[in-house]
């Protein structure tokens, strides 16, 4: 195994100075800068956002242009020893963020890989690195399609520029390259003896494979051996020079062969390296056992700790409540609905150049029944309504292997006159080839597209559950299934990543902890929604319901609004109309239409609701403070590798990128971390009968010490007592009393050995509150005795929660050696 076994990771956004506005980076010196916090904190890995080469502007990484180097803009391969070697003096590990499925070619030149290939086509060295249709039936007469024109007679704008070291074609701020001996006359002419051709971009000719729909973005393909090695060969040198202990991987259901993939990855890596991949699984969906890896980056995760603090009571209420303001309950049969719709629409237009390029495939790879009667557009219009239907992202693991038929024969059934297309289709999937391929990668962004990225911004019952890998159509959890699943990736994936909040979630973890509030005062929300949307109507009652729900969960306590507040509202209602794409869209925006939706915005922030609105805020927000300390203790000590987000380990009101990916103030999360060492942290609970208050004084900065002070302490004991939670026992622990099902108690412990650790928390504040506090609820505690790592208390036998919890809504329970 590692010499730093992995017990926690902590998550690192890095960027370059010119990915800010105001030229603000956070490199690796930067993060070497930290180490010392985040060794005291409690972590035992950096969990370092993706390190390779990508484009200068870029504030995530994702888009490498160069996979063979370590980002100069983050300080190159020498400070990245260098903080490699500060961590590992701290006793940190490194976990880097690999993105094996594609690469940036936005501005083409700098992707010397891709300029080449535009520059020779298929004589290009690197063009079968790429995953390129060069068929004459690719719509662009063999070329490659680039979908860059402004409109169809766009053409007749290029230029020639041959007055540098090499001849460019030129439109607009586009360059494009020019094969050597080529460049004698018209522009046009010119542009058409190479091995691209410029496309009007709503043709939809693209003759590449991309990531989802982002044009930006070239699929490569890692199922060749020679791409592998070469896309890699800055992993070996890192693991020669000890840099790294594990690897996160970026979206592999887009590759070609994600199982081949991670198996020769496993490989490379070693048995001793953490592997955890980007899986997005369905609620009913298992992780391939088969699969080299430890597991996933945690949506599964998330969902359940979302899940369980969801008041399963509320569910018809917040249905109805839906219906009224946007037309639907948003109940699994409509999200079912409005998903499989969305996902056609998505196959048929945004991704209709993949979804010919797969029917083409098709009928290559099907010879015996390639010239049967049906029709190009019967064909495609079936992938589309077949893709819309999988339930999962691609159904070509093992472990899914009845997915793909039990869906055709449905459709077979539903649609008889699609019989003989779906045998097309049925065909080219047992064949195993081109076609099989595709459809698996077609699937995937099918559902990326018009589930997380249209159905997710529409939905609007409980948005606090639109979240990547969430299941819209399900309210809630019990905590025995809760227990169940905690159960099993104990059991199965033990090392598994989980998370609360990524680079990716579409509202930050305490957010959506006071969003879901809203499920246990949901008469009290009806009232004021239709109170506020009488006095202050949106531009389109379901958008504002939608928008409303966001606010809420951002909305100051204190009900000062800033102008960063207002304008971060605004960039995020943008985002969100557009991704929704019913009023406006990122291609045709509406501006009157987004005008109306920022002047709404500001109505609410300004206008005669605004004291309504923070009284609201302000009766919930004690219960959305202990449902995140119960959900972060619940990560802390559950099954899995808990992951925090950069800056997490306080409250904090992010939105969708780019908002939660905004600077750290770590001198502030320094300072309270010695106040959590000095044991300054000032008590949350108001008093045991009113569960869902917090003292007269108490503060937002005592609430991020609160919650700092559950990070260190979750992530200092797994440190402390490793075999206690990665390998460990998982045992549910339930409270007697009239508070019963308002705790949530896990204990953990050594496989095979007597439980060590306890977790207790509240859930569901204010309906606990409603029903008078605690009263006579108790817990009773395995024999021995048992410290609570926050107030230094010790315990034994049966106990009063309401004694329990007198100080803070959550206890971690370590149980005292006997020797003590």
């Amino acid at each position: 195994m590692s010499r730093r076994p992995i017990t926690s990771t902590y998550r690192l956004q890095l960027r370059g100075p010119k990915a800010d506005p105001n030229g603000r980076a956070f490199t690796f010196a930067d993060a070497a800068e930290q180490v010392g916090y985040l060794a005291d904190l409690g972590i035992s890995h950096l969990y370092l956002s993706p390190i390779l080469t990508s484009v200068p502007e870029s504030n995530h990484g994702y888009d490498v242009i160069d996979p063979t180097t370590v980002n100069p803009e983050l300080g190159g391969m020498e400070e990245l020893q260098k903080l490699a070697q500060v961590a590992h003096k701290a006793g940190l590990g490194i976990i880097i963020d690999l993105v094996p499925n594609h690469l940036g070619v936005e501005e083409p030149k700098l992707n010397a890989w891709w300029w080449d290939v535009l520059t020779y086509g298929k004589d290009s060295q690197f063009e079968p690195y790429f995953d390129i249709d060069w068929h004459e039936d690719n719509g662009a007469n063999g070329k490659m399609g680039l979908p860059i024109l402004g409109s169809p007679e766009d053409i007749d704008k290029l230029e020639l520029d041959t007055s540098g070291d090499e001849p460019l074609l030129r439109y607009y701020d586009n360059e494009f390259p020019v094969r050597p001996g080529t460049e004698d006359g018209t522009p046009q002419e010119v542009h058409d003896r190479q091995a691209y051709r410029l496309m009007y971009w709503k043709d939809g000719v693209i003759g590449y494979r991309r990531f989802f729909s982002v044009n930006g973005l070239a699929g490569i393909r890692q199922e060749n051996p020679v791409v592998f090695e070469h896309t890699h060969r800055i992993i070996r040198e890192l693991l020669a020079a000890d840099i790294i202990d594990g690897v996160r991987i970026d979206h592999p259901d887009g590759l070609s062969d994600p199982f081949g993939y991670l198996s020769e990855l496993r490989r490379l890596l070693g048995d001793d390296k953490w592997l955890v991949i980007e899986k997005i699984l369905g609620a009913e969906e298992p992780l391939d056992p088969r699969l080299q890896v430890d597991g996933t980056t945690g949506y599964d995760a998330l969902r359940e700790f979302d899940n369980v603090f969801v008041n399963r009571d509320s569910r018809d209420a917040m249905s109805m409540l839906a219906l009224q303001q946007s037309g639907s309950t948003w109940d699994k049969t409509a999200v079912q609905a409005t998903a499989q719709a969305l996902k056609h629409d998505v196959a048929a237009h945004e991704l209709a150049a993949e979804v010919r390029r797969l029917a083409r495939a098709l009928r290559r790879d099907n010879w015996s029944i390639s010239g049967t009667s049906v029709s190009d557009e019967v064909l495609i219009d079936t992938i589309c309504k077949l893709v819309a239907a999988m339930p999962v992202y691609r159904s070509d693991y093992v472990s899914l292997s009845r997915v793909a038929s039990t869906v055709i024969g449905e459709m077979a059934a539903r649609f008889p006159s699609r019989v003989f297309a779906l045998d097309l289709i049925s065909a080219g999937l047992v064949a195993g080839g081109e076609a099989a391929t595709r459809f698996a990668q077609v699937c995937g962004a099918v559902m990326a597209k018009g589930v997380e990225d249209t159905t997710f911004y529409r939905a609007c019952r409980l948005i606090s559950l639109n979240e990547v890998g969430g299941d819209l159509g399900r309210y809630g959890m019990s905590a025995a299934e809760f227990h169940l699943l905690q159960s099993e990736r104990a059991r199965l994936w033990p090392r598994t990543m989980t998370t609360l909040s990524t680079h990716d979630t579409k509202r930050g973890e305490d957010v959506r902890a006071r969003i879901l509030q809203l499920s246990d005062v949901s008469g009290d929300w009806a009232e004021n929604v239709r109170n506020w949307m009488a006095i202050t109507p949106g531009p389109d009652d379901a958008t504002g319901y939608f928008l409303l729900q966001n606010i809420i969960g951002v909305w100051p306590t204190d009900g000062v609004i800033t102008d960063e507040l207002r304008e971060r509202l605004h960039n995020y209602a943008i985002k969100a109309i557009r991704e929704a794409d019913v009023h406006t869209s990122w291609t045709e925006p509406v501006e009157e239409f987004e005008l109306g939706i920022r002047s709404w915005i500001d109505a609410l922030l300004d206008g005669p609701l605004t004291d309504s609105i923070t009284e609201f805020v302000r009766s919930i927000a004690p219960a959305a403070l202990t449902t995140s300390l119960s959900r972060k203790l619940l990560q802390l000590v559950g099954p899995g590798i808990p992951d925090t987000y950069q800056g997490t380990e306080f409250t904090e009101d992010s939105l969708v990128d780019p908002d939660n990916r905004r600077f750290v103030d770590y001198d502030a999360r320094v300072a309270a971390l010695d106040k959590v060492a000095r044991d300054e942290v000032t008590s949350v609970t108001k008093s045991p009968e009113h569960p869902a208050e917090l003292p007269e004084d108490f503060t937002d900065a005592d609430a991020d010490v609160a919650k700092l002070m559950v990070t260190h302490h979750g992530v200092k004991l797994r440190a402390e007592r490793p075999e206690s939670f990665v390998g460990g026992a998982y045992q549910p622990v339930f409270a007697v009393g009239v508070g019963e099902r308002h705790l949530v108690g896990a204990a953990r412990g050594p496989k095979d050995e007597p439980e060590d650790v306890i977790a207790l928390v509240t859930r569901r504040p204010l309906g606990l509150q409603r029903e008078g506090g605690w009263g006579d609820t108790t817990v009773t505690l395995p024999k021995g005795f048992w410290t609570d790592r926050f107030t230094g208390h010790t315990w034994s036998g049966t106990i009063a929660v309401a004694s329990l919890f007198s100080s803070f809504p959550v206890a971690l329970l370590v149980r005292e050696d006997d020797d003590d």
